[in-house]
């Protein structure tokens, strides 16, 4: 396919919603820094730029290149993902970050991606009445669990989490039986209070605060109580665009990243965040619609991981400000600062565009394209 067929058949109208979604953010990083551009506004538009370039160069990307390298890109992430260990940066009480001199990657947020080309070239790869049997499934389960154990000891439960939630989705869209996914869960509540014990001493207090956040609203419960207070502000139509008393005033922690979305909230009341909501579940029905029409399963599959990860970033962020589940850190896609998130979001939804582009594509086993 030539690239002007491929521009001619990239899906603008899901590139619009990125930068409808991309605007809303600028404009609650403004507001968030006090109405000005420094410290967070301007480098989420130049962040975004250059994600955005990268975003169209990955969608005229030849499906089968992407087939090619899942595997290769996926050692390369967990190498990082070592090296996290190793020589990582530490932020926040957390070794997330390696230190490139000139930027700061977070090799667990490329995980997210990689992860997901890997095992959609197993299943890909796979006869589907093998997925069926325990023996074929051992390998892409030793895919998932090796990050998901470095990402552990970084440590970061809820990057984690959402590594092995949308596997769940990948392993699902492949076919894997229910009793599978039954027994999968069986054991992982079984495993709770062992699990508990391993847990450090942030993370169950950040459980104990989520079951009763009143006990400490001045120390540990101190995030969510404000962010609720804000919510419960915000009203209909909110205070109005820089007048958020909690954002403005400096009550709301972590304004610019984990809770963006309280300050449109509270600006912008319900009406705001049904919009934005509304604009999110867009792009996720875009999403599963190209899964719905690739021809081919790798395709398919890629386009189904990456669209379930964005649908788990927005409802785990939302959950989590809301009281609904305990803080875990998750960013709001597009929307909250973060340079490694931003630059992770705009590779996934140019690999979405590229299976979109190539949806009539049929690769064989071997990667070779048949139309």
């Amino acid at each position: 396919m030539k690239l002007t067929e491929k521009l001619a058949h990239l899906s603008w109208g899901l590139v619009l919603l990125v930068c409808c979604i991309t605007g809303i953010g600028t404009m609650l990083l403004y507001s968030a820094g006090g109405g000005n551009w420094d410290p967070w506004a301007s480098r989420h538009i130049i962040r975004f730029g250059i994600g955005f370039a990268l975003m169209l160069a990955i969608a005229m990307v030849d499906l089968r290149t992407l087939l090619r390298l899942a595997y290769p890109l996926y050692f390369m992430v967990l190498v990082l993902l070592v090296g996290v260990e190793i020589m990582g940066h530490v932020g926040k009480g957390a070794e997330r970050w390696i230190n490139l001199g000139f930027v700061q990657i977070q090799p667990s947020e490329l995980m997210k991606i990689t992860l997901v080309l890997a095992l959609a070239r197993y299943f890909h790869g796979l006869p589907p009445e093998n997925t069926t049997k325990i023996t074929f499934l051992i390998p892409p389960v030793v895919l998932i669990l090796l990050p998901v154990a470095l990402v552990l000891m970084q440590p970061n439960l809820g990057t984690a989490l959402l590594l092995l939630l949308g596997s769940a989705m990948l392993f699902w869209g492949a076919g894997v039986p229910a009793w599978i996914f039954a027994a999968a869960i069986a054991v992982g509540v079984a495993a709770i209070p062992v699990g508990w014990e391993f847990l450090h001493d942030y993370q169950k207090q950040r459980v104990l605060t989520f079951l009763n956040p009143e006990a400490d609203p001045l120390n540990t419960g101190y995030n969510i109580m404000q962010s609720k207070i804000a919510f419960g502000s915000g009203g209909l139509f909110g205070k109005g665009f820089l007048n958020g008393s909690q954002s403005q005033l400096a009550f709301l922690p972590e304004k610019h990243t984990d809770f963006i979305f309280v300050v449109l909230a509270e600006e912008f009341g319900m009406v705001g965040a049904l919009i934005l909501l509304g604009l999110y579940s867009a792009v996720i029905a875009y999403g599963y619609g190209i899964a719905i029409s690739s021809r081919s399963q790798f395709g398919r599959l890629v386009a189904l991981g990456i669209t379930s990860t964005l649908f788990l970033y927005v409802v785990v962020n939302i959950a989590m400000i809301s009281g609904l589940i305990p803080v875990v850190g998750i960013p709001l896609p597009l929307v909250s600062y973060g340079g490694t998130a931003m630059l992770t979001l705009c590779i996934g939804i140019g690999i979405l565009l590229c299976v979109a582009v190539q949806r009539e594509v049929r690769l064989s086993k071997s990667g070779l394209a048949e139309w």
